[in-house]
């Protein structure tokens, strides 16, 4: 009987578990849930490791004419579910070896089975992943929410339009512009070119109407709508607009903080518009007279504005105070309130 010392039965154990380890076949790596399960794909489709994509095709075909269930013809009970299993299992294993990016990382599973967690991810994240291109589905969603906002634009702008049209003083100024360029000048039809009284309406009211759009310039909300200010416009056109709001930036530094030159009118109407917090739109429907009165007052000037911004507050707070509404209003809130029901006596 021969007797190992104690360190050397120790390294024997080590080398046997190794070389059982380093035995097992690729099979220990499948695992349940994860592409054909505790199945091979290539077993599956009887194929080898090195098949073609035609060969696996090939294979697929013949074994899914063969156990397709409207094809299959059970001889035995039971054989009609276990040919729908092995349908399934067929179609997986070749959705799984068709795909290049699939079979690689089901290759690498089979020759590293201790990765486990890695083999989850790979599987799941190409299995939870869009099959459409995120990119496409943003390019897709910005395209149709600038057709609503354009469509709505539009909606809003013929509204505009269809309430001018309806205004004596901009309907009497439409009128005689019509007038003027020999627009409604009724000439006497005869025989079949002649047209009711009511076809004739019709055109006048398409002339002013014609008139009233191409005079009126309309601005905030209602105004004309422009391809340029659809969100998918803007988005192209974002680095242009970067660009140019940088360069004007760095001029103004330049001129007025560097060199100390005086503000021009439109520089001063800039800083009126900043203080009082308006959009280029809002502050474009303000009334000429109102933006002199700005320019006079030296709004620019942040005291000067401060000021002016209290002195309204108080003007507004005096004239709701002397207001016969808000009186009653304040009168009602007081008596009654929002939230207190009452009855009349009969």
């Amino acid at each position: 009987m021969v007797v190992f010392p104690q360190r050397s039965r120790g390294l024997w154990r080590l080398t046997v578990l190794l070389l059982s380890v380093s035995s097992l076949p690729a099979a220990t790596a499948l695992l349940e849930g994860l592409y054909c399960g505790t199945e091979v794909c290539y077993d599956v489709l009887g194929v080898s490791r090195e098949a073609s994509k035609a060969e696996i095709a090939r294979a697929y075909r013949q074994l899914a004419r063969r156990y397709h269930p409207d094809r299959y013809r059970p001889e035995e009970p039971g054989d009609e579910e276990n040919s729908h299993t092995k349908f399934l299992l067929i179609a997986t294993a070749y959705e799984t070896l068709k795909d290049e990016d699939s079979r690689r990382d089901y290759d690498y599973m089979l020759d590293h089975p201790e990765e486990y967690y890695q083999h989850y991810y790979a599987y799941y994240r190409r299995r939870l992943a869009p099959k459409v291109d995120v990119r496409i589905v943003i390019l897709v969603t910005i395209c149709a929410i600038s057709a609503v906002q354009y469509v709505s634009w539009c909606s809003s702008y013929n509204k505009a339009i269809n309430y001018l049209v309806t205004v004596p003083k901009y309907r009497i100024q439409a009128t005689e512009i019509a007038k003027q360029q020999g627009l409604l000048s009724r000439t006497k039809e005869k025989g079949k070119n002649r047209r009711s009284k009511e076809e004739i309406r019709e055109q006048e009211e398409e002339v002013i109407r014609d008139i009233i759009k191409n005079k009126i310039d309309i601005k905030g909300g209602y105004q004309k709508p422009s391809l340029s200010d659809i969100l998918l416009c803007q988005m192209a056109l974002f680095p242009f607009y970067l660009s140019r709001y940088v360069a004007w930036y760095a001029r103004w530094v330049y001129r007025f903080t560097v060199c100390r030159e005086e503000y021009g009118e439109e520089e001063k109407l800039y800083l009126i518009r900043r203080n009082m917090k308006l959009s280029q739109a809002q502050f474009d429907s303000l009334e000429e007279n109102a933006k002199q009165t700005f320019l006079e007052k030296q709004l620019w000037v942040r005291e000067n504005y401060e000021a002016y911004r209290k002195e309204r507050e108080e003007e507004m707070k005096v004239k709701l105070a002397t207001d016969p509404k808000m009186k009653r209003y304040r009168r009602w809130m007081k008596n009654e309130g929002p939230g207190r029901l009452t009855f009349a006596d009969d």
